[in-house]
């Protein structure tokens, strides 16, 4: 890594820090959290009077701070550069959680980085994980595909993708979108998926929903759900493996289009997901017939 960029003379190095703040409860925000704050020469954040008040709760004094949204991130990049090179230490926060997951941040992060800054983490608060581990689903492998594109051939693509998912999908979404979400999804995964509705995750009336994609259908139309939602959807089922009989068509298509047995056992064995060994046993039976 090469040597990040000198300070002013006299100053010290500049360090930029991504802060996690709590995705409700206040009580979330870690003792590490407050002191990072505390010792900010500066903090980038969504919403200057949103993070003022939770500077108030954590008794640390007013800071300059710096509003970097997702409108204002790319043109702000420079100036918390400058301080860097000033020798500061930036504190990066969110409205909630951690900073660069579907949040504002990740620019920042990338060039302070490519500048050679060093570039803290102050773990905390993720409503991501915390639905994950609230679902009752699996948690050894998953997915997290943040927001669905809201419409057009995009948002049909994702979903079809999607769809043979075998990890656990975690998705984000706006409570006056769900419904249409979960009707896109019993199109797509089909009714009988298992999804997890969490919502409002770490306050007064957090609420965990689980059941079939096509009972949350219903019960997201009788129910007008409230703040940030986060989906967790059970993952594909293996599917399979191809039967001998499958084998066989497989392999007389591709001998009857003029293709030679080698080519044709390996493409069968590779499209179908079965052993070249068995593909080939199968092939010579052929041959033989």
């Amino acid at each position: 890594m090469s040597d990040p960029p000198l300070p002013a003379e006299g100053g010290r190095a500049g360090v930029l820090v991504l802060v996690a703040t709590p995705i409700g409860n206040l009580g979330d925000l870690s003792p590490r959290a407050v002191e990072a704050l505390a010792a900010a020469d500066a903090i980038a954040c969504e919403d200057t009077r949103r993070t003022g008040r939770l500077l108030q709760h954590a008794g640390v004094a007013a800071k300059k701070l710096l509003v970097v949204n997702d409108h204002t991130e790319a043109d702000q990049v420079s100036a918390v550069l400058a301080r860097l090179v000033a020798g500061e230490r930036v504190a990066v926060v969110t409205d909630a959680g951690m900073p660069g997951i579907s949040d504002p941040g990740e620019r920042l992060v990338r060039a302070a980085a490519a500048a050679g800054f060093v570039v803290e983490v102050i773990p905390g608060p993720s409503a991501v994980i915390s639905a994950l581990v609230a679902s009752g689903l699996p948690t050894g492998r998953f997915v997290f595909e943040g927001f669905l594109p809201r419409k057009g051939s995009g948002r049909g693509e994702r979903l079809t993708e999607l769809a043979s998912e075998r990890r656990t999908v975690v998705l984000y979404e706006a409570p006056h979108r769900l419904e249409a979400t979960l009707a896109d999804l019993e199109r797509t995964f089909g009714a009988e998926r298992r999804v997890v509705v969490a919502r409002e995750l770490t306050k007064l009336h957090e609420e965990v929903w689980r059941g079939t994609v096509a009972n949350a259908v219903a019960w997201a139309g009788e129910h007008e759900p409230r703040g940030e939602i986060v989906l967790v959807v059970d993952g594909a089922d293996e599917a399979p493996p191809a039967g001998d009989e499958a084998v066989v068509a497989a392999l007389k298509d591709r001998l009857a289009a003029g293709e030679s047995t080698r080519d044709a056992v390996a493409e069968v064995a590779s499209t179908l997901g079965v052993p070249k060994r068995h593909v080939y046993a199968l092939a010579t039976g052929l041959s033989a017939g």
